[in-house]
């Protein structure tokens, strides 16, 4: 009989706990090392400089940090144009600086996410200098093309018709070798040539030996660019530009998102899920960047025999499918469209920002920035935040001059007048740590990039001193969602009307309502139209910076008023003694339990 009461007790602990591996709920923090921090007076962020914060992403609530490249690089493309996998560039560190970080994140239970670059490398690396020169060894190391005959005589003209995504054509001639080279970004990143089999394993050694130093998975940049058709042949015009060069001058289906792409994810998932069983512990994971369609997105989470990819791909739709114009409607499809798409087991995620993009409290207006941060953390999955966004930081759009551009999607536009909306600089620049000159991110007198000027209000060691700022409302969100019900509930979204959108969180028998409203406008909602039974009172868990209404307000649930841009949780109000309801089935099981046992 004690038996059967154990196996009893553990059971019905499992079925309450639920507890899921910790990338499922993690709470993803990316950091742009070049601006994040510096520690050496340079103006360039680093390594020691991101060590010294570590504690910040704990006080955040942060569960994994991504780091964008810091890998040995001529910087054409501040460290996507890869020089050297084994060895970091000496701008953030060196490579014991990176292992004290693997150490230092590690006793404070933070994961290291590492950017793994796989298409291209730099011109300068070893590998593309020994195929320049035929060497046996790394002559089908790259892409490499004759070209077409040019009927004029003199040097072949390029190969096709591609473009490259920083604005030029995709084929650069190299004088040496007599041929042309692929790079579908700089022309000093030339593409490697995964049908090649040794290029494959040369991928392969990186992974491992950054698995072996320490870190807990890797970010697959540009993943969809990764094979291109064998026959090179031209891409289909789409008619809305006449600029050859304009990377909108064709269509790409021939140079993205083919099925090979997909199968080099799965061998690199066998990779990781051998290495993770060889040594257990935390789990090592993966996950992929490529801007792809609905359908697209969803083939790197499983094969067609259901085996696993990536840990999952980046869910873009918070920055390329909603915008500030978008209703509650819109918000409520969108999402509910990514739900249904999404392969049973699959874990979500939802990212607002990065370092490519404009940042979210510029895109959808600072207003919004409660309501935005509400979705990020407290919708199923992943959270992917990018640094400096838990403070509202804004993009410096037009205070970067174009003497001070550094991007070359940006400065190969040629264009002084209209450069701005190509640069990615304006949401690059540091990290606002306080109101001390340079807002406190070096003490050199110079940064990299311009600091946005209303770093003087808009900082870090201002917030922590105001309760109601971002900073302080991002750490109570980041709380709530370690709760049981937003870690393993069921999802249901709902609107009110063009400007109110919700959602419901359920476990347990216990649920938790988001309400967020888009609008300039109050509105009033009753909460049991969205299939909730709540009682005639509502409790607020989490009141938006914005909000009128702190924790442990009393509402009536019949007539919730939002104010303007207002975001708020609300829970059912109860009387009785605090405890959530798992909390209290799992007290009743161990005290019958504990009753029994002890009669036999």
């Amino acid at each position: 009989m004690k038996q059967v009461l154990l196996i009893f007790l553990v059971v019905a602990s499992v079925a309450i706990a639920q507890d899921k591996d910790w990338w499922e709920t993690a709470n993803f923090y990316q950091i742009y090392p070049r601006s994040f921090k510096d520690s050496d007076s340079d103006g360039v962020g680093d390594l020691r400089g991101i060590i010294s914060k570590l504690p910040y992403l704990k006080e955040l609530g942060v569960t994994a940090t991504w780091l964008s490249p810091i890998l040995k690089s001529p910087q054409v493309d501040f460290g996507y144009d890869i020089q050297d996998f084994f060895n970091v560039d000496e701008t953030f560190g060196t490579n014991e600086d990176l292992e004290e970080m693997f150490a230092e994140a590690k006793k404070l239970g933070i994961k290291i996410i590492m950017d793994f670059v796989p298409n291209h490398t730099s011109d300068k690396h070893e590998w593309f200098i020994k195929s320049v020169a035929n060497d046996t060894d790394y002559s089908e190391y790259y892409v490499w093309h004759d070209g077409q005959p040019n009927p004029e005589g003199g040097r072949n003209l390029p190969p096709n018709n591609w473009q490259a995504v920083f604005a030029t054509r995709a084929w650069t001639w190299n004088e040496q070798r007599q041929q042309y080279y692929l790079h579908q970004f700089a022309a000093g990143q030339p593409d490697l040539n995964y049908r090649n089999p040794k290029v494959v394993q040369e991928m392969k050694n990186v992974l491992t030996h950054w698995m072996i130093k320490g870190a807990d998975g890797f970010r697959i940049d540009a993943i969809n660019h990764l094979f291109e058709v064998a026959d090179f042949r031209d891409e289909p015009l789409t008619g809305w530009t006449d600029d050859p060069n304009n990377y909108g001058y064709t269509h790409h289906h021939y140079t993205k998102d083919l099925d090979e792409t997909y199968n080099m994810i799965s061998q690199w998932r066998e990779l990781i899920n051998k290495f993770n069983e060889e040594n257990p512990g935390s789990t090592r994971v993966l996950f992929t960047e490529a801007y792809a369609n609905l359908t697209f997105t969803m083939k790197y989470y499983y094969d067609n025999e259901g085996k696993p990819r990536a840990h999952f791909p980046f869910n873009f739709l918070l920055i390329e499918n909603l915008s500030e114009q978008s209703t509650a409607y819109d918000f409520k499809a969108r999402i509910d469209e990514w739900f249904a798409a999404l392969p049973a087991g699959a874990t979500s995620n939802w990212v607002l920002g990065n370092h490519d993009k404009p940042r979210f409290g510029s895109r959808y207006g600072t207003e919004r920035i409660d309501g935005m941060l509400m979705l990020l953390l407290l919708l199923p999955g992943v959270a992917v935040t990018y640094n400096g966004d838990e403070i509202g930081m804004l993009d410096y759009r037009y205070g970067i001059s174009w003497e001070d551009t550094v991007d070359p999607q940006a400065c190969n536009t040629n264009d002084p007048m209209n450069y701005v909306w190509a640069s990615r600089d304006p949401e690059r620049t540091p990290f606002q740590w306080d109101a001390s000159p340079n807002a406190g991110f070096t003490t050199g007198n110079t940064t990299w990039l311009p600091v946005n000027d209303n770093y003087r209000t808009l900082n870090l060691a201002a917030q922590r001193e105001d309760e109601d700022s971002f900073f302080k409302y991002y750490q109570r969100l980041s709380t709530l969602r370690t709760d049981k019900i937003f870690q393993n509930g069921d999802f249901k979204s709902h609107a009110f009307n063009d400007k109110v959108f919700s959602f419901k969180r359920t476990y347990q028998n216990e649920t938790y309502v988001v309400l967020i409203n888009f609008g300039s406008a109050p509105h009033t909602v009753k909460v049991n139209d969205m299939d909730v039974n709540f009682p005639e009172k509502s409790e607020v868990v989490v009141g938006g910076s914005r909000s009128c209404n702190n924790a442990g307000d009393i509402l009536n649930t019949n007539a919730v008023t939002l104010k303007a841009y207002n975001a708020i949780v609300i829970k059912p109000y109860s009387s009785t003694a605090p405890g959530t309801a798992s909390s209290v089935i799992l007290s009743l099981i161990l005290m019958i339990a504990g009753v029994f046992l002890s009669r036999f």
